[in-house]
């Protein structure tokens, strides 16, 4: 695992309205240190998932530059969007073969099922999965690949509560067991603080960095609700501009 420095001077699109083009994100500069999980934490439409796109090199049509060590590179990408994008005339363990290169073994798709809870579905088609299963098979394909760093965007979006808790918990017991460095996006502030070691906040578009914040409660208390809503209204109450972020 390697450092990564992302520094975007400026992105735009051209406007849909008027002349010119709507700037996304400008001055944004955020350092992602190996093993780190960081929580991103902005408005709606801020640019977020551009920021992701970028990352990983799916976005190209920007001024700045990326740095993976010391060198200018795009990093090697796990990406688990909001759509788990599994192809359906495959199985949950071909799904994720798909993402092997020719020198891993599929035997080590065995564990990452174990962990996931998956063992006994891995020969079913995804039109058999539930949500949250589907979800599961597409953080297992992500950390498949070994990447350099995670992109999770908004993963446990539209997943019920008791299901979404679950799918969290295995993916830190999964996280823990093969540390990556992870920079995940989401509404919801109360997953950010039970899931990240630095919450970042970002502002409305043009979209930069305006606060990052360390998570202080140790991660065997992550689990006590009552921690994370102590937390989540400190940070409201010392930083009010982040309740209009939300």
């Amino acid at each position: 695992m390697t450092d990564i420095q992302i520094h975007i001077a400026r992105k735009t699109y051209p406007a849909r309205e008027r002349a010119g083009h709507h700037i996304a994100i400008e001055g944004l500069e955020l350092a992602l240190k190996s093993g780190e999980f960081v929580c991103l934490v902005g408005p709606s439409g801020c640019g977020k998932t551009t920021l992701l796109n970028i990352i990983a090199d799916l976005d190209n049509d920007y001024e700045g530059e990326i740095l993976v060590g010391r060198q200018q590179a795009h990093p090697k990408i796990g990406y688990i969007f909001q759509n788990p994008r599994l192809l359906p005339w495959r199985t949950v363990r071909e799904n994720i073969e798909l993402v092997l290169d020719n020198e891993q073994s599929p035997d080590l798709i065995d564990p990452l099922l174990e962990v996931m809870q998956l063992t006994a579905a891995q020969h079913v088609y995804p039109e058999r999965l539930s949500l949250g299963m589907s979800r599961r098979v597409s953080i297992i394909r992500a950390f498949a690949v070994d990447p350099d760093v995670l992109l999770m965007d908004e993963p446990f979006v539209s997943l019920d509560a008791p299901t979404a808790r679950q799918v969290r918990e295995l993916l830190l017991k999964l996280w823990q067991q093969r540390p990556h460095t992870v920079l995940f996006v989401t509404h919801d502030l109360r997953e950010a603080i039970a899931l990240a070691d630095r919450l970042v906040f970002l502002s409305a578009a043009p979209m930069t960095v305006i606060s990052e914040i360390i998570v202080p409660i140790p991660r065997a208390e992550r689990r006590d609700e009552h921690a994370i809503e102590a937390f989540r209204q400190q940070l409201i109450n010392d930083y009010p501009a982040i309740k209009q972020l939300l």
